[in-house]
C-alpha cells in the first residue's frame, strides 16, 4: 500500500486520485496532493472536462499505420500531408521526439517513430522496435535519405548503429543529427534552436 493510501484521515476516493497522479512520472506525492486539491477547490466542469479527456485519450488515439506517431485519423496529418517532401524520412525514438522538431518549424519530410531505444540489459531488442516498418517502407517508396534522430545517449548510439546495419544496401542517404545535442539527453528537452542547428548540419553515416 502506498503512502498516500495511508491511514492519513482522508477519504478514499482523494486518495485514488492523489495515487493516480503520483504514479505518473516527474510528479511526486507533494505535487500529486496539490493537483488533487486545484481539483477539488476548481468548478465541477474543471474535473469534468479532465475526466472526459482521460477517457477518449484511450478510446481515440491509435498508431498512424505508416509512420506509427500517435495519431486520431489513419494517416496521421503528417502523412496525408502531400506538401512535405515525400522521399525523406526522419527516425524518432518516440512521439515527443517528433513534436519537438517540429516545433523548430525547420524540417519538412516525414517522420517514423520507433516507440523505444535498443536497451539489451532490458532486454529491449531490435524486434520490439519499428524497424521491420520502417526496412518495408524504404523498399516500397522512392526513398532519397533517412535522418537517424535518435537520442544522443548510449541506447540512441546503439540503435542508430542497428538502423544501418538494417538498411545498409537500400540505396538511400543515412544522415545522423549533429553533435551539437547534449550527449545523454533526450531531443524533447533540447531547444528548438540547437535541433534546428543539428538538423542542418546532419552528417551522412559511414
Amino acid at each position: 500500500m502506498s503512502s498516500a493510501s495511508s491511514s492519513n484521515g482522508l477519504p478514499p476516493s482523494i486518495n485514488r486520485v492523489i495515487d493516480g497522479f503520483a504514479s505518473l512520472p516527474g510528479i511526486g506525492p507533494k505535487t500529486a496532493s496539490r493537483l488533487t486539491y486545484h481539483l477539488l477547490r476548481s468548478p465541477d466542469a474543471v474535473s469534468e472536462n479532465l475526466s472526459k479527456a482521460l477517457a477518449e485519450l484511450k478510446t481515440n488515439t491509435k498508431f498512424c499505420s505508416i509512420c506509427f506517431n500517435l495519431t486520431e485519423d489513419d494517416p496521421c496529418i503528417i502523412c496525408s500531408n502531400s506538401k512535405r517532401l515525400q522521399d525523406t524520412i526522419m527516425v524518432v525514438e518516440e512521439p515527443l521526439d517528433l513534436l519537438a522538431m517540429e516545433r523548430t518549424g525547420s524540417y519538412n519530410g516525414l517522420y517514423h517513430v520507433l516507440h523505444g531505444a535498443i536497451r539489451p540489459i532490458e532486454g529491449v531488442g531490435p524486434d520490439d522496435l519499428k524497424i521491420a516498418e520502417l526496412v518495408a517502407r524504404v523498399q516500397q517508396k522512392p526513398i532519397v535519405e533517412v535522418i537517424i534522430a535518435t537520442n544522443p545517449s548510449t541506447e540512441g548510439e546503439a540503435t542508430a548503429h542497428t538502423l544501418r546495419r538494417y538498411l545498409d544496401g537500400s540505396g538511400v542517404k543515412l544522415t545522423r543529427l549533429a553533435r551539437g545535442l547534449p550527449t545523454g539527453g533526450d531531443l524533447e528537452y533540447v531547444d528548438s534552436l540547437t535541433l534546428q542547428r543539428a538538423l542542418q548540419g546532419r552528417h551522412q553515416l559511414d
